[in-house]
């Protein structure tokens, strides 16, 4: 059964797919703008899509693939999972560790897909001034019961605001996986990690196999 928490992180997955129009905009669009605009777009596309609300794996990379990780800085995302221990990684070590953290992401979150129905989102007035170069955009995930804060850290690029985080019920997503990634790190070294997301991904794949 999917829990509550990770049809929350899902639907944070899928209304950040914020970012699934093609990235031709004005680099200066105001990020709360940015959101507001394609987010009910792609509400209304996860909805409609019956192959990624029954959990369709590879639908969903292709959509990640081709949508969404143009517009978001992953590299930021997985260097702050990592913590610390990313300057010592070796380049294949990195790219190694994106791979597997974007597969474990979309592999936990995708079945869970299928629970996006007749929420909608609500968003707070944006507090940031011109100048700055990192903003939080704040909302609510509103349907049935009561609203779900679900935020959003964005840093501003030469190519537009681009999302790194996001905050579900109070808890930031990279904040939470840095624990696990440390622990494992330290037990086992960073080669210990890649091998263990490899794996978790792999019995992940298998499962959802075993569904379909």
């Amino acid at each position: 059964m999917i829990n509550r928490r990770n049809t929350l992180v899902a639907l944070a997955v899928a209304s950040s797919s914020v970012f699934l129009a093609a990235p031709v905009w004005a680099a200066d669009e105001a990020p709360d703008a940015l959101v507001k605009r394609i987010s009910g777009e792609v509400m209304a596309a996860v909805k409609a899509d019956p192959a990624i609300q029954a959990g369709d794996v590879s639908r969903i990379m292709v959509l990640v693939d081709s949508k969404i990780m143009p517009n978001v800085n992953f590299a930021r995302m997985t260097a702050s999972a990592v913590g610390r221990h990313w300057r010592d990684a070796t380049p294949e070590q990195k790219q190694q560790l994106q791979d597997e953290f974007k597969t474990l992401l979309v592999r936990t979150y995708s079945g869970a897909l299928g629970e996006v129905k007749d929420q909608s989102l609500s968003f707070r007035p944006l507090r940031a001034r011109p100048e700055d170069a990192e903003v939080v955009v704040r909302s609510e995930v509103r349907g049935r019961g009561e609203p779900v804060q679900l935020d959003y850290r964005m840093e501003k690029t030469p190519e537009g605001w681009k999302i790194y985080d996001l905050n579900v019920l109070g808890l930031w997503l990279v904040e939470t996986y840095r624990t696990q990634f440390s622990q494992e790190i330290n037990a086992r070294g960073i080669d210990g990690l890649i091998a263990a997301l490899s794996q978790r991904n792999k019995s992940s794949a298998g499962a959802t196999a075993k569904t379909s």
